[in-house]
């Protein structure tokens, strides 16, 4: 059965997405349709766009998104009919060393097809009159409907609106659980968080829920301030330079800060973040630079101060345990999420979505599917 969806597609680089129409197969075994209720905007799909994640196209793009399972294919084991879910970028097998071990965000198994843009057997379902279309992530979550593997869907309470689950997807993922998975910020410690886009204030909302006692935000977007007081940061700072924000922390904390996460992705900010870091404390880095970036390790400093220095993929977490975690939380009202989506569009203004992004409008953008 082939059904017709209405995707965002992205057909050469540094160009706009185009939204039509495009032919949707139905799941084969281990696969499920997933009728799409939501989908954030992220800086992940503009790097797709610049070229720099180097994405096999023509690709329907969007890799954070929820919504309701209405058919299956044979195999499907853990997903039913009618349940809500949220799709996952990063899949695991749950057998090999790093799974095992507990670390299923580590595992490698599936990130040839991923990488790819097909799903898991290597092929697409996505296709128009001129053949297949890839979708970003095995996902492709900028579509009316998508049909994904089964491993990367995990089912979520159906009272948490679609939009709030999206974000589950990436950014709160992302960003909470480098707080409390790979960092493990404890109650009265200080944090830095620099960069307050989606992954930045799910920093701070992870380090207000951990009880830190201080959360000091660096941004360069004085648009931002607002947005992350409100989740949770105690201060605000745009610095001049680094030594501006290296003093502006010290006046704050007086040795510096116990954490410092870096969530924009630039090797500049990733030096500065280890200047802002106190002795015994740890710098974890979040934002994703381009594949060959490298900084200057200032190494006898590093040991004497005893700085422990390291990275977060996707919150360091397990999907199928953590996106129900983050999700009951919210429900709890630990985890404001909603004060996060204050942009919501429809798919066919996909290129205004970016675009606001771009210009820094605080927040998160949502694109809502009507169906």
């Amino acid at each position: 059965m082939i059904k017709n969806t209405e995707a965002a597609v992205l057909y050469e680089t540094n160009s706009d997405l185009v939204v039509e129409n495009l032919n949707l197969a139905a799941p084969g075994p281990k696969e499920v349709f997933v009728q799409m209720g939501a989908a954030g905007v992220c800086h992940s799909d503009v790097h797709v766009i610049s070229g720099q994640a180097n994405q096999i196209m023509p690709c329907v793009l969007g890799h954070e998104g929820a919504g309701l399972v209405t058919s299956i294919g044979k195999e499907v084991n853990n997903v039913s009919v009618g349940d809500h879910v949220v799709l996952s970028w990063l899949p695991y097998c749950g057998k090999c060393y790093q799974c095992v071990r507990g670390k299923t965000h580590l595992c490698k198994a599936y990130q040839t097809p991923v990488g790819n843009g097909t799903l898991l057997d290597g092929s697409c379902r996505f296709s128009n009159s001129e053949g297949p279309v890839r979708q970003l992530g095995s996902l492709g979550c900028w579509s009316e409907n998508v049909v994904v593997p089964e491993v990367c869907c995990v089912p979520v309470d159906k009272s948490i609106p679609f939009e709030i689950a999206a974000l589950l997807g990436c950014a709160v993922t992302t960003g909470v659980g480098a707080v409390l998975n790979r960092a493990k910020v404890k109650k009265g410690e200080t944090v830095v968080v620099i960069g307050a886009g989606g992954v930045g204030l799910s920093v701070i909302m992870g380090a207000k829920l951990q009880g830190a006692s201080k959360i000091i935000c660096i941004d360069q977007n004085k648009n931002t301030k607002k947005l992350a007081m409100e989740l949770g940061a105690t201060d605000f700072f745009i610095p001049a330079n680094n030594q501006d924000a290296h003093n502006k922390i010290i006046d704050v904390t007086s040795v510096g800060a116990d954490h410092v996460f870096e969530a924009v992705g630039k090797r500049e900010l990733q030096s500065d973040a280890i200047d802002c870091c106190c002795s015994g404390g740890t710098v974890t880095f979040v934002g994703l630079d381009s594949e060959d970036a490298t900084i200057n390790l200032k190494t006898t400093a590093i040991t004497r101060a005893e700085k422990t220095i390291s990275g977060s993929i996707y919150g360091s977490a397990c999907t199928h345990r953590d996106f129900a975690l983050y999700g009951e939380k919210f429900l709890e009202g630990k985890l404001p999420i909603d004060l996060m989506v204050n942009r919501r569009y429809h798919l066919r203004e996909i290129n205004i979505a970016l675009s606001d992004m771009l210009e820094g409008k605080p927040g998160r953008g949502v694109i809502v599917f009507d169906h």
